[in-house]
């Protein structure tokens, strides 16, 4: 079942860093904020989780809770969020569940060939458990702020 804004988000069970369970109803009452990025530790990946980590208090201060979802391990979760000292959790969506529920699997071209990747996209979930906005296919500067200050706005709402 695909996402779309102004509706409840389909169920979803997934595991974060730090042994966290998400689901589509673990966070009711807290907005959530769910950026999806190709790969941890590549260039764009590592800069906007840099970004989200440096914003961090201020998206906390706005009442919002900050997840990023990549298809990698955890393993590589744990290594990516150590070294970059993230104060938030990564969800390890190997399968790719979340990924094409949420939509973000896209045929892409790397190097003459076609790969299967995920567009950088981010999500804004009420807390009502309802999509609030979303990005797609983003450029990573000036987007955490842009987000930001839809989170503060859906406060203020």
């Amino acid at each position: 079942m695909a996402i779309v804004v102004n509706k409840l988000i389909p169920e979803f069970e997934a595991t974060a860093t730090g042994g966290i369970k998400v689901s589509n109803t673990s966070h009711l009452g807290q907005v959530l904020v769910m950026y999806f990025y190709p790969k941890d530790n590549t260039p764009g990946c590592t800069t906007e989780a840099m970004q989200f980590r440096d914003r961090f208090k201020d998206f906390e201060k706005a009442g919002a809770t900050v997840f990023g979802v990549s298809r990698d391990n955890m393993k590589s979760h744990e290594e990516f969020k150590t070294k970059l000292e993230l104060p938030f959790e990564l969800i390890a969506d190997t399968e790719e569940k979340m990924c094409h529920m949420f939509g973000v699997v896209k045929n892409k071209i790397m190097y003459g060939k076609k790969v299967k990747g995920i567009e950088r996209s981010t999500f804004l979930i009420g807390a009502d458990g309802v999509l609030k906005a979303e990005w797609r296919g983003l450029k990573v500067p000036g987007h955490v702020d842009d987000v930001l200050k839809a989170v503060k706005t859906l406060k203020k709402a």
